[in-house]
């Protein structure tokens, strides 16, 4: 019989870490998020950090998954489900307005204002092309909307996309600022005021 062995150690939870990392990059950007602030935040060293991540720029990595499928993926839902690019930049704007102000969480997109003043080419790089992505799903259902005749024929889709673009990104900014949902559903709907009849 063995006696005096000692209790299992905690598990680490990945998740957890996922989540608090989350909230860490993005209530202070990638910049501003050291490695310090992550272990504090985190409540492991930093080799366990680089243990079980690898380093900063790979959890970071790994965050924006998280976030993306957390809070991230409201865009392309609303794309794929309403009968209109109208109907879904409407909702996809009105959603906004209330994920960006949600006090759960910190204000704001996290793909957006994260590489705000940072000097990682990659990390700004990385973000940039997850915004590219987003503003080509825009376009490609304004262009399947002008092929049904939903939308004028001298639609310009481009400039279409990158207008709701443009306003989800200063939605995003909007919050971080201090803006309410209320007064950013107000912006939604003066937005929405520019879409071609």
């Amino acid at each position: 019989m063995v006696t005096g062995q000692r209790g299992r150690p905690r598990s680490f939870d990945r998740d957890a870490a996922l989540d608090k990392a989350m909230r860490a990059f993005w209530e202070r950007g990638y910049e501003a998020t050291s490695i310090a602030d992550l272990t504090s935040t985190l409540g492991i060293s930093a080799p366990s950090l680089y243990a079980a991540f690898g380093d900063k720029r790979k959890l970071f990595d790994e965050v924006v998954v998280v976030y993306g499928g957390r809070y991230g993926d409201f865009a392309s839902v609303a794309l794929a489900e309403e009968p209109t690019a109208e109907a879904a930049v409407r909702r996809v704007l009105h959603e906004a307005a209330e994920i960006y102000t949600d006090p759960a969480h910190p204000p704001g997109c996290m793909v957006i204002s994260a590489a705000v003043n940072t000097t990682s080419a990659e990390v700004a790089e990385a973000l940039r092309e997850r915004r590219a992505a987003s503003l080509a799903m825009f376009e490609s259902r304004i262009r399947a909307d002008i092929a049904t005749g939903a939308l004028p024929a001298d639609t310009d889709a481009r400039e279409l996309a990158r207008y709701a673009g443009a306003v989800l990104q200063g939605m995003s900014q909007q919050s971080r600022d201090g803006a309410t949902r209320e007064e950013l559903e107000a912006v939604a709907a003066r937005a929405m005021l520019a879409w071609p009849a």
